[in-house]
């Protein structure tokens, strides 16, 4: 009987699934890849010591949590409105809060981050003020986007870079990606981040965006919010023991989160944005929500460290709450874009059949006699 073949020495740890153990080469990741992307990162924990801790100032950490708050009150306004049917359904942003700002506040004010289908909010922290957001569910003549998008997905003024929201599965990521690239050619140290949540691991975008930046090393972050806990009825998207794990096979760094732990979120981000911008790609962070919890958490941990009492977190949630009430009773007098926008925007000058099609609208709105 001839003798087996033995696996040389030098070669890495293969695991199941990676290919022929008796070809002459392996890629393998190593043990500390493996760790990385099966684990779970996090510092709002017990015993973890405060070092540990992104340095941050005391008017940096009070304004996280009121971005979060405002997160959260941006969502409790999309329900009330599609309970109202005046919109029609928006996926809930409920407990990815401390995900999608602890992801944004770890990068640059040049770098761009591109929304998935939940985290619009993420703008709020570039300084897009919340009336914005409310003026696109209404469609009315505030909205950016002039009443054209799905209520839900907005878009922003493009010197904040951040790109429309995309309501489609994983389209953002081959975006991102090309916008990284595009940052590689030109020598920016500048990184892109794009959102999406776990479905979106299963369109066909995630693995073009993913196999781009891993083969051409660009300076990425994709960072996918698993809040499947948050909804166990919802059917499986892999077998792969994680989310994190799957960005191995593409070359592609992967690192799994604490998603409740804005501080870990961040951290994580930032790391990633370093290695990026070292050159060393892309990374792929999960960010697991296992309960609704990111806000309160990060609210006991800032009264623990007396950064914010009762006192001033009552006076800050009633600000965003103000802030939101008094933003919707705003928008809500705005009228209805002007009916020419329909044929803007997209030529130099409308072609004449579009023209004469919207005199036509017009025409017929002047003669209709609303009740």
């Amino acid at each position: 009987m001839a003798a087996s073949k033995q696996r040389p020495p030098e070669l890495p740890r293969l695991r199941a699934g990676m290919g022929d153990v008796a070809a002459p080469a392996q890629e393998a990741f190593s043990d500390e890849d493996y760790r990385r992307a099966t684990g779970l990162f996090t510092l709002l924990a017990p015993g973890v010591d405060r070092a540990a801790l992104p340095a941050l100032e005391p008017a940096r950490l009070r304004d996280l949590y009121r971005t979060m708050l405002r997160v959260r009150a941006v969502d409790h306004a999309i329900e009330a409105l599609a309970k109202e049917e005046r919109i029609g359904p928006v996926p809930s942003r409920r407990g990815t809060e401390a995900a999608v700002v602890g992801a944004a506040a770890a990068l640059e004010p040049d770098d761009v981050i591109a929304p998935g289908r939940r985290e619009a909010g993420a703008a709020l922290h570039r300084g897009v003020p919340a009336r914005a957001l409310l003026a696109q569910l209404l469609g009315n003549a505030n909205d950016l986007a002039v009443g054209r998008g799905v209520p839900g997905y907005p878009v922003f003024p493009r010197a904040l870079n951040v790109l429309p929201s995309s309501a489609h599965a994983a389209t953002q990521l081959p975006h991102a990606t090309g916008v990284a690239w595009a940052m590689k050619m030109k020598r920016a140290p500048h990184v892109a981040l794009a959102f999406l949540d776990a479905a979106e691991t299963s369109a066909e975008d995630f693995h073009s965006g993913l196999n781009f930046a891993g083969v051409y090393r660009v300076p990425a972050i994709f960072v996918c919010i698993n809040d499947r806990a948050l909804a166990p009825a919802a059917p499986p998207e892999t077998v792969a023991e994680t989310f994190a794990v799957k960005a191995l096979a593409y070359g592609v760094a992967g690192v799994r989160v604490d998603g409740g732990d804005v501080f870990a979120v961040l951290s994580a981000t930032r790391a990633a944005a370093e290695r990026a911008r070292a050159g060393r790609g892309a990374t792929l962070v999960e960010a697991v929500v296992a309960k609704d919890d990111g806000i309160a958490r990060l609210r006991a941990w800032l009264a623990a460290e007396k950064i914010l009492d009762d006192a001033a977190e009552g006076a800050l949630a009633a600000e965003v709450e103000r802030e939101l009430r008094e933003a919707l009773a705003a928008e809500e007098k705005v009228g209805r874009p002007p009916l020419h926008k329909m044929i803007e925007d997209v030529y130099a000058r409308p072609p004449a059949a579009l023209e004469a099609a919207l005199d036509a609208l017009e025409s017929l709105r002047d003669r209709t006699v609303r009740p």
